[in-house]
């Protein structure tokens, strides 16, 4: 059966970004974990080739040098449930040097982009009614951080 796995190339510190990653995200797993033999040339003891799982997506590892840098074109989408999950994710990730993007994105520390997206968020911008989808994506346009609370008083708006 044919496979289609995201591959991830950091610069030099993927063990700790895969340990972070599988520690913050409930059912998730380094499933292998392997690293360059300390006589290779300024690889010696990184990452060499690592496969993990977020929540029941796998995902494939290794470091490679910072001949290509993470950039938005790719992020990981994370749907959460309620402010106080999109608060847990958005302060982890964002912590020890990460940087805050507009409309629920942001950078962590190692420049993977995630998007942080209440499930509430989806449901308003698909409303039925095009004038409330419309107030809920004009309110989002204004965040970094998506406060749920917020992006329903704009909807709710007459």
């Amino acid at each position: 059966m044919t496979a289609v796995t995201s591959f991830l190339w950091f610069d030099n510190d993927a063990e700790a970004a895969i340990r972070f990653y599988t520690d913050l995200i409930p059912g998730s797993e380094i499933v292998e974990l392997s690293l360059y033999p300390d006589d290779v040339p300024g690889m010696g003891g990184k990452v060499m080739s690592a496969q993990f799982r977020l929540a029941g997506t796998d995902y494939f590892a290794m470091d490679a040098g910072p001949q290509f840098p993470f950039t938005e074109a790719i992020s990981l989408f994370v749907s959460c449930a309620d402010q106080a999950e999109v608060d847990r994710y958005w302060d982890a990730l964002t912590a020890d040097g990460g940087q805050e993007q507009p409309c629920g994105w942001l950078k962590d520390r190692w420049g993977l982009s995630w998007q942080i997206i209440p499930e509430r968020l989806i449901a308003l911008i698909r409303d039925p009614d095009p004038a409330r989808a419309h107030r809920a994506v004009q309110a989002m346009l204004t965040m970094s951080k998506i406060e749920i609370a917020v992006i329903e008083a704009a909807a709710a708006e007459s």
